[in-house]
């Protein structure tokens, strides 16, 4: 089966993911980490791309992303990409390929959605057995959200606001809703939908996504349209 195209829309959040290859590791040490954020840093602001949220783990990463020009997702990444595997290559003295083939993506509702995907960001080193608590992962925008410091590379999506009418409110009503953790349900379609490229929404949003593009959305299947279930952040 051809593959399909990535599905981005401008003004949309994007989940995101980019696997080393064979799931060998893309960050050896601390310095790695750092210039990984600072070119992703560089480059959304380049190519006009809002980041919400993201986790490095040693052989992945995940972003939340808003694009706000059409090209703009595509030539973030491409750019963060070749850049980051030369710093690699030259630092570990080796040649070749680092990624597993192009990054994934999907489109997800906000509403429903994007809180319990920033939660299943921050989960990731705890779900690993990295850490006890997500606030103990240093690379993760976790921290910024809880006040525990202040993330240059973050710009806070608008839903954030509904969480607190102060920061401390906002900054204690994240915390809780991490703390509560996602249920397996969740987990599964944000993995599914980001492993396979179909939108994550309610079916009327991915009636108007689709709308939008010529680019199929969801998986078909014999009999009745896909049902998307509704994901609630406990």
């Amino acid at each position: 089966m051809a593959r399909l195209p990535r599905l981005t829309l401008p003004g949309y959040p994007h989940h995101i993911l980019q696997r080393g290859n064979n799931r060998q590791p893309i960050f050896s040490s601390a310095t790695d980490y750092q210039f990984m954020l600072e070119l992703l840093y560089d480059n959304a602001r380049k190519f006009d791309v809002a980041i919400h949220a993201y986790v490095l783990m040693d052989n992945h990463f995940h972003l939340l992303v808003t694009p706000r020009i059409p090209e703009g997702l595509s030539q973030m990444m491409q750019s963060v990409g070749r850049r980051y595997v030369r710093h690699f290559n030259d630092a570990q003295s080796r040649t070749g390929t680092l990624w597993e083939g192009r990054y994934k993506s999907t489109l997800i509702q906000p509403g429903p959605y994007l809180l319990a995907c920033m939660a299943y960001f921050d989960l990731n080193p705890v779900r690993s057995g990295l850490v006890a608590h997500a606030r103990d992962y240093p690379w993760s925008s976790y921290g910024h959200y809880i006040g525990q410091r202040t993330d240059k590379l973050i710009t806070p999506h608008e839903l954030m606001w509904t969480l607190g009418n102060t920061p401390f409110a906002r900054e204690a009503a994240y915390a809780e809703l991490v703390q509560s953790g996602i249920s397996p349900v969740q987990q599964a379609a944000l993995t599914d939908s980001v492993s396979h490229g179909w939108a994550l929404g309610e079916s009327d949003f991915v009636a108007d996504l689709q709308k939008k593009t010529d680019r199929r959305l969801v998986k078909r299947t014999p009999g009745r349209p896909l049902a998307v279930p509704r994901l609630q952040v406990k």
